[in-house]
């Protein structure tokens, strides 16, 4: 087999193969052979047909099946010898064939980039230090106890933060318009639910009362038919219910799974949920800088084959994230490009740093991160179990460790400073990369 590669751009090669005419001849008669045993001709008995007439009736098929085989199998001859390392499948240009030459073919296709990942000692992090104090503590109980608000009907006037059920109908310029209208539709005022000035135009209102209001839909609504124009609403005020936060009972806390310790109890439950959550929110933000870090110090070329696949993947997840009657072919490629190349470029620069410095998942620090992750249910250890029985979940959690081995060791390299913040500064979400 004769091989020859050109580099027509950086990741690029252009592979011309040439297969040997023995080689394509003894692969057609193992195939014509093959068809000798299991062909029915009338006239002979199976297995007795001459092979002069099996090469009659099915030579020029087991030739064009030989050559497709060949093709495949000496590409990956052809790529090994050549030690490349392909990104993709290649585009095959075979060329005239004539039985009894040898058989060429040209597969144009692109490489992994080779590179070494540098610049560890440039990457400036900023790694934040706070705890989860009895005043955090106190504010998340004030927020738990507000999601789970109740609202009871009161005999007054309408207060920002009440829940009114409300009857409506919109006109633009006398005319009702599509979706102007709705009856018991259920309003917490000041919610910012409706277009602005519908629900500051309902406070002071009681049950029984019926309002006509002027709100004007923003320049900016979806629905252009509607933005900047004055409406009028005719509103029926059925209910005026105000808010109820919840004791701290028992009651309340069995909703969150604690049934032992009571308010003490409670705390010290809501507390370790908070570290944890504090723990991850501090370990994604060193790693987001990290990627950054990583990112900007290793410009590499990206494979357009990978990019292609990447950006398919993120089309099929905005169709199954948002739905709609839409194929995910349809969704312009533009729109994931960039996101896309982060991805795949960041992939290749791990995948890097792991073969540089022969990183292995340390299945002690799987084994941790899967209990922690389990301390979030009632029962920790059946998800314990459960992992250790599903491979996929466990190669997962193990891709998880071995990135944050990735990070610790850029760590160890990198301008790391502390700096101490509250607890809510700490678990407040930094502004997102362009994709992670």
């Amino acid at each position: 087999m004769q091989v020859s590669v050109e580099s027509t751009s950086a990741l690029e090669r252009r592979m011309t193969v040439g297969v040997p005419v023995e080689r394509i001849e003894t692969e057609v008669n193992k195939r014509l052979q093959q068809t000798a045993r299991r062909a029915k001709v009338p006239g002979f008995r199976p297995g007795k047909v001459p092979m002069s007439v099996i090469r009659q009736r099915y030579e020029a098929s087991a030739r064009q099946e030989a050559l497709g085989d060949l093709i495949q199998e000496t590409f990956y001859e052809a790529v090994v010898e050549q030690k490349l390392n392909p990104a993709g499948a290649p585009a095959v240009e075979p060329k005239p064939f004539e039985k009894g030459k040898d058989l060429e073919y040209v597969a144009t296709f692109e490489v992994f980039p080779e590179f070494q990942v540098q610049g560890f000692e440039s990457i400036a992090i900023e790694r934040l230090q706070a705890e989860v104090g009895d005043a955090d503590v106190d504010n998340m109980l004030d927020i738990l106890r507000k999601q789970n608000t109740r609202f009871e009907v009161a005999e007054r006037a309408a207060e920002n933060g009440d829940q009114l059920n409300i009857d409506f109908v919109g006109k633009i310029e006398g005319e009702a318009f599509a979706g102007g209208s709705a009856k018991g539709t259920q309003l917490v005022l000041g919610s910012g639910r409706m277009i602005p000035g519908f629900e500051d135009a309902l406070v002071g209102a009681k049950a029984g009362e019926e309002r006509v209001i002027n709100p004007t839909f923003p320049e900016d609504y979806q629905n252009l038919d509607l933005a900047g124009k004055v409406a009028e609403f005719t509103v029926t005020v059925n209910s005026v219910s105000a808010p109820q936060l919840p004791e701290l009972n028992e009651e309340f806390f069995a909703q969150f799974g604690v049934k032992d310790g009571g308010l003490e109890g409670f705390r010290a439950e809501v507390r370790k949920n908070m570290e944890r959550e504090l723990r991850q929110a501090i370990k994604s933000k060193v790693k987001n800088q990290v990627m950054d870090g990583l990112l900007a110090a290793n410009p590499i070329e990206v494979p357009k084959a990978l990019l292609s696949n990447e950006v398919n993947r993120l089309r099929v997840q905005a169709v199954q994230q948002f739905g709609g009657n839409i194929k995910p072919e349809q969704l312009p490629a533009e729109l994931f490009e960039e996101q896309a190349k982060r991805r795949v470029v960041l992939g290749l620069i791990v995948a890097e740093v792991v073969k540089q410095f022969e990183l292995k998942p340390d299945e002690e620090r799987v084994r941790e991160l899967i209990q922690e992750m389990a301390s979030a249910y009632q029962e920790p250890e059946q998800v314990v179990a459960w992992y250790y029985k599903n491979d996929q979940q466990m190669n997962e959690v193990r891709s998880v460790v071995l990135e944050e081995q990735v990070v610790d060791t850029v760590l160890q390299k990198a301008n790391v400073t502390d700096k101490a913040v509250s607890y809510e500064e700490a678990v407040k979400p930094a502004e997102a990369p362009k994709a992670d």
